[in-house]
Parts: structure tokens; sequence; C-alpha cells
């Protein structure tokens, strides 16, 4: 078997799967606490429009991408603030909109636009060259440095938008800034798992690191480690097995998603199961003494009596005997 890094065009495509897979789920948990999970699909589907006039004028894809995603971002804000009756009705013609200018003006292209296309869709992380590295650095900066400065506000718009609002906060202000880091994650992650998947890019570390975290600030170190590892792994699987590098990474967060809501509902219910076991029960008389009437149920490490009902073992304390209820 060949080794992946023998080859510049994957080390290339490590690096960016790497900052991609730790830079998304960043903005992605403030989503999700919004619960807009699908919004970073509303803005890729109006980045493709920004990809087809770059591929029509000659112009960075990346560049015309990011200026069309971010007007969405700022106008998505506007008609969710002004128009409130009819936002969704609003924003499903703005979506639907924009993917379809982007296939329209695609087809006036030169030949092999179609594509290009094709590659901002579903992603295609192996032809990432070195400038298009040094974009996706500049972006992910970018957004590091914001959330740096403003995570605590988007925090607490995110948490309680009413109560921000009430105690003086810039919740559209906010709202809009948050939309922004959307649109810059979308356009940063689009070479990657491609515009049609970038949402569960953001969202699906998240959701796996919310069943092992128990605060904030944990979900957000253990998502951008999540999304990093999966993002990498699923780009070196992709090679080896010859699979899109998009659809492996995405369908590998969802497999280790299943895994964890899984590991995390058996725990609960061993735990629960614990806690009934070690519940004391007092008694006026001991099981098992020529008094007893109950019924003894044997198993081949304890004794259990059925009592009023219930299944009692006994165990030996401090203070003599008692009984744990199953």
């Amino acid at each position: 078997m060949l080794d992946l890094l023998d080859y510049d065009f994957m080390r290339r495509a490590l690096v960016a799967a790497l900052l991609v897979g730790a830079v998304a789920p960043l903005v992605g948990v403030f989503v999700v606490q919004r619960r807009l999970a699908l919004v970073g699909d509303g803005v890729g589907h109006v980045a493709l429009t920004g990809v087809a006039v770059g591929l029509l004028t000659g112009n960075s894809p990346v560049w015309a991408a990011l200026v069309a995603a971010v007007a969405a971002a700022v106008l998505l804000e506007v008609i969710r603030a002004v128009a409130r009756t009819g936002a969704d009705l609003a924003l499903a013609m703005l979506f639907y909109g924009g993917i379809a200018g982007g296939v329209v003006l695609v087809s006036f292209t030169p030949n092999g636009g179609a594509a290009n296309l094709v590659a901002y869709l579903f992603g295609s992380v192996t032809t990432t060259t070195w400038s298009d590295l040094a974009v996706f650095a500049v972006l992910a900066l970018v957004i590091v440095a914001v959330l740096a400065v403003a995570g605590r506000l988007l925090f607490a718009v995110s948490e309680d938008e009413e109560f921000a609002r009430a105690i003086g906060l810039p919740v559209q202000l906010v709202n809009t800034l948050l939309l922004i880091l959307v649109a810059t994650t979308v356009v940063l992650s689009m070479r990657v798992v491609g515009l049609l998947l970038i949402s569960a890019l953001m969202v699906v570390p998240v959701a796996t690191a919310r069943q092992v975290s128990r605060s904030f600030a944990a979900t957000v170190a253990t998502a951008s480690v999540i999304g990093a590892a999966l993002a990498v792994a699923g780009t070196g699987t992709s090679y080896y097995i010859d699979t899109p590098p998009g659809g492996t990474i995405v369908v590998l967060a969802v497999l280790v998603f299943l895994i964890t809501a899984a590991g995390r509902a058996g725990a609960r219910r061993l735990s629960a199961m614990r806690r009934r076991h070690t519940h004391p029960v007092t008694h006026d008389h001991r099981h098992g003494g020529p008094d007893c009437e109950h019924p003894a149920v044997h198993h081949a490490d304890h004794v259990d009596y059925v009592h009023d009902g219930h299944r009692h073992a006994p165990r030996l304390t401090r203070s003599g005997v008692d009984y744990d209820e199953h």
C-alpha cells in the first residue's frame, strides 16, 4: 500500500482538511445553539452563484463565492428581522434562487466549467493548490480571531436572545456577525466537503461533542478536535479506498456520532441499573432464616429474595445486614 504522504497533492489535501475540520465546528457550535443547523446549506446555495461568477469571469471562485455568501448572510438577517411572518418563504426564494443562478451562469462558461462546478458542489480536496491553502489559512485565522474577540457576545445571544436584547446587547449585529462567520466557513470548507455537505462538517462534530461534554467550553474544544480528526481520517481513507473525500468525511462523522450516542445511552442505562441495585432496604427479619417465607431466587454469584413484589440481595454492612433492591 502506497504511503499517501509521499504525494504532494495528498499533503496539501491533509493540511486543508485539518484546517477546515478544526475551524468549521467552532462556528457550528453557535449555529447548533441557535437551532440553525441548516443555515450553512442555504448560504452554500448562494455561494454557488459566486463560484459560477468566478468561473465565468476568470476570477478566483473562492473570493467570488465569499462575496456572494457574505451578501447572502447580511440579507438573511435583514429578512429575519424585518419580514418575520414571511421569512421562511423569503429565505427559500433566496436559497433556491442562489443555486439556480449558479447552474444557469455556469452554462455560459467555457468547456470544463460544469466539471469545476461539481468539484465545488461535492468537494475536491485533492485538487487543492498551495495558493488555495494560503487562502484557507487566512480565512481560518480570521474566523478564529473574530471568535476570540466576540465569542462571549455570540454565546450570550445564542443562549437567550430575548434576555440579551433586554440587557442592551446589539442582538441584530451579533446575529449578522454569526451569519457572516457561517458564510466564511462555507467558503473555507467548500473545496474539502463541498457546498452540499458543508453543514454536516459544521454540525455533526458539535452534536458528537455534546454527547460527551459537560460545558459549553468543553463542547467547543471537543468539537474542534473531533472535526479535525474526522476530516483528516476521511481524506486519508478516501485515498486508500478510492471514494469521494467529502462524502467519506461526512459518513465517518455520522458513524462516530451514532456510536457515541449509542454508547452514552448504554452508559445511562447501566448507571440507572446500578442505582437501582444499590438502594438499601431494611427488614424486620433476616432473609434466609428459619422464619423467612419469602421465595429465594438463586443466581451464580448471589441470592435474591422476593419481598413485596421486589427482589432484594443481602449485603453485609458495618451496622449489620441490609438489602439492595433490584
